[in-house]
């Protein structure tokens, strides 16, 4: 354990961060510079080695910050329960930051509040959560009434334009992706669906919009990319509800990673829309039953509803659906 100055923020500091990161690796530094970028300091490192023993409380609530690029899955499976049920019990924010293999794990397992998930990111992509997990909540903001609420206001109002100064100071100068991160979108045109099985009897109920059709306009939209490239017509939300509803109607199962390439966005991007469109009562996880380190993305009853909806007020219009 490498122990960093004093517990809790000074009046200078907006917080404090619980940072684990193996030694050597530089997204370990990418953390460190977030942090200090945010208003920030890094309160204790540990290693992922020593944050499979136990953890001891910290003072002054800091933001848990998981950095785990080039971390094993072994060590992943036997820690990140274990720093997931610390979070929950210290009541403490989490970053996590993963690479592309580890997001199912990660989703499954990091299900304390307030957790911001990241894949790959850039160093604005770590500032923009941090920003998120560390902005006070309603409750906390307006617990004392007789407070001047004007000026908390305005002081809250300050720390969102510095944030977005800083943000958008460091998006001018990052380098421009890995153009390997281009063809995400193409990788697996199944998205991963895994047959949920079914019996004889299914074909009785046969739901009024058909899989093919759907499945018609993701291949629709994804035809755009050939003529104004990728990026430009962005619609995650829309491409992920898509991708769920013909796996709704097809009996099918979507792990959160295989929703993120359904998005055809950055991976860091689609896990946010993910987070914004659970939180919007638009989508839910499932637990795998058989495995622990996987959850499956589905519709809410409300989404399905809306979806079937759509198609049908979409075919009775004579419209194509896209």
């Amino acid at each position: 354990m490498i122990a960093m100055t004093p517990d809790g923020p000074t009046a200078a500091e907006r917080f404090t961060a619980l940072l684990v990161a193996d030694d050597g690796d530089p997204s370990g530094a990418e953390a460190e510079l977030a942090i200090a970028a945010a208003g920030g300091r890094p309160l204790r490192r540990l290693t992922w080695a020593d944050a499979s023993g136990p953890l001891e409380e910290q003072a002054g609530h800091p933001v848990l910050m998981l950095e785990a690029g080039g971390v094993d899955a072994e060590t992943l499976e036997r820690v990140l329960p274990r720093l997931d049920a610390y979070a929950a019990g210290a009541r403490l924010p989490v970053v996590a930051v993963c690479n592309r293999e580890a997001i199912d794990l990660f989703a499954a397992t990091l299900v304390s509040a307030r957790t911001e998930l990241l894949c790959e990111p850039e160093t604005s992509d770590r500032l923009a959560a941090l920003a998120v997990v560390t902005l006070p909540l309603p409750e906390r903001m307006f617990e004392r009434v007789h407070e001047d609420d004007g000026r908390r206001l305005r002081r809250l109002n300050d720390e969102v334009a510095r944030i977005a100064d800083v943000l958008a100071r460091l998006a001018a100068r990052d380098e421009p992706r890995d153009p390997s991160l281009e063809t995400v979108a193409e990788r697996r045109q199944s998205f991963g669906l895994m047959p949920m099985g079914g019996g004889a009897g299914e074909d009785d109920d046969a739901p009024a919009v058909a899989a093919g059709e759907v499945r018609r306009a993701i291949r629709a939209r994804r035809l755009r990319e050939q003529f104004f490239g990728k990026h430009l017509l962005e619609d995650p939300g829309w491409d992920m509800l898509l991708d769920l509803f013909a796996a709704e109607l097809e009996r099918g199962r979507v792990s959160v990673s295989s929703l993120c390439i359904a998005a055809a966005v950055a991976p860091t991007t689609a896990l946010r829309w993910i987070g914004k469109m659970t939180d919007a009562g638009l989508l839910d996880r499932e637990a795998d039953p058989f495995d622990r380190r996987r959850a499956y993305m589905v519709l809410t009853p409300r989404a399905s509803e809306g979806m079937r909806g759509y198609f049908a007020a979409v075919r009775r219009a004579g419209l194509a659906a896209g």
